[in-house]
């Protein structure tokens, strides 16, 4: 089962560390938001395999947005 990890805050995309096909475990720093000055990272959930990232670098996330798939 997929699972969606979400933004929790509005931000900027300040990094994007993973790929899609990239093998992640749980813990993993996908990506690497910016919000106030404050680097805030957005982990993985699951083991798994980043089947897609819906942000790119210099993105701004709104609360809710989709940040990446796992499966």
């Amino acid at each position: 089962m997929a699972d969606e990890i979400r933004a929790e805050m509005v931000a900027n995309v300040w990094k994007v560390v993973a790929n899609v096909g990239d093998s992640v475990a749980d813990g993993d720093t996908l990506v690497i938001l910016e919000s106030m000055k404050m680097e805030i990272p957005v982990i993985a959930e699951s083991d798994g395999t980043v089947a897609q990232l819906a942000v790119n670098e210099g993105d701004v996330v709104q609360e809710g947005d989709l940040i990446a798939v796992i499966n």
